[in-house]
């Protein structure tokens, strides 16, 4: 039997949780244990032999980590905790500000280039599965469109950065396809969409004790990047309507490609995600292409790669000729 990859889980939230779970299912993983910026013993995990260190227990040398799965915010927490890590680790993360991830790429790729580690950065479903299936898409039929819509679901992502805005005690983002928009891309029409037009954002914050409503409101609403774009509405409710009404992370969407392969001939691709946990599904991307980032770092394969450059191959258990047989 092969030795288990070894995998470490830095950041302990949804997201952690979820890895947590995923590597658990996967017998050639092994978890070493959680790193938290939290005090260890606060911290309690699924698994009651699953170890909590702190994080500065990777500001030393260990031989005991193939691979760092990062749970950090992509708003706050990746855009540091990716580059430094990778100057000592091999990792991956989930970083998922689409505008940004050419310069995340780049500044991952020089620190893991000159320490001689991999990182695969940007996985998950959005970027990640959808990025691939777009590129097929385009591949596949040069002529026509390429369609995403997200939803109905929660973002974590963009529900992380409204958390983090001042007066904020808590809340949740979702995600809503334009109706309309979907059944004309489905149809074949081929519209020029624009952002505003695809999308809008349902926000429902839990404020800290007094603060100015309107503030919050417009810092939400007038956020590059995550919610200036949309047509954005907040809804301020309490503590135990959030608990009790969204608690749940369901999301899902789909990548649709409408182009044309000769005059008259119509073709549609559409790839759908349906998910009942938005950070469990995410773990579980992460998971596989923390075997793969383990593959690679053992083939000398350096430097930062996202889905894009990653063999599929390298994301399964099987053998490639297991493969071969099983799914040709």
């Amino acid at each position: 039997m092969t030795t288990p990859i070894r995998i470490g889980i830095v950041g302990y939230g949804n997201l952690g949780r979820g890895v947590e779970t995923a590597v658990g299912l996967n017998p050639d993983l092994e978890l070493v244990g959680v790193f938290t910026r939290r005090d260890p013993g606060s911290v309690a995990t699924l698994g009651e032999a699953t170890r909590v260190f702190p994080m500065s227990d990777l500001d030393e040398p260990r031989d005991d980590i193939d691979v760092l799965i990062l749970c950090g915010g992509s708003r706050d927490d990746l855009p540091r905790q990716t580059p430094e890590l990778a100057s000592r680790f091999t990792v991956v993360d989930s970083y998922d500000n689409h505008a940004h991830v050419p310069e995340h790429v780049a500044a991952v790729d020089a620190a893991a280039s000159a320490a001689g580690t991999t990182a695969i950065v940007s996985t998950g479903w959005d970027p990640g599965l959808f990025s691939l299936n777009r590129l097929f898409g385009e591949a596949i039929l040069p002529q026509g469109s390429t369609y995403t819509f997200w939803g109905r679901g929660l973002s974590q992502g963009h529900s992380d950065a409204l958390r983090r805005v001042p007066g904020v005690a808590g809340g949740v983002q979702y995600t809503i396809p334009s109706r309309e928009a979907v059944e004309r891309v489905r149809a074949g029409e081929s519209p020029e969409l624009s952002t505003r037009e695809r999308h809008t954002r349902e926000c429902y914050v839990v404020l800290e004790e007094g603060a100015d409503a309107e503030a919050v409101r417009e810092e939400i609403v007038s956020m590059p990047d995550y919610f200036a774009p949309y047509d954005t509405t907040v809804t301020f409710i309490d503590a135990d309507e959030l608990a009790r009404d969204h608690g749940g992370m369901p999301h899902g969407g789909f990548v649709i490609r409408s182009g044309r392969t000769s005059d008259g001939t119509s073709q549609v691709i559409e790839y759908r995600l349906d998910l009942d946990s938005n950070p469990e599904f995410t773990a579980s991307v992460l998971v596989a292409y923390a075997r793969a980032a383990a593959r690679l770092a053992a083939a000398g394969q350096h430097g930062a790669k996202t889905v894009l450059d990653v063999p599929p191959a390298l994301l399964s258990p099987r053998s490639p000729e297991e493969l071969r047989a099983a799914l040709l």
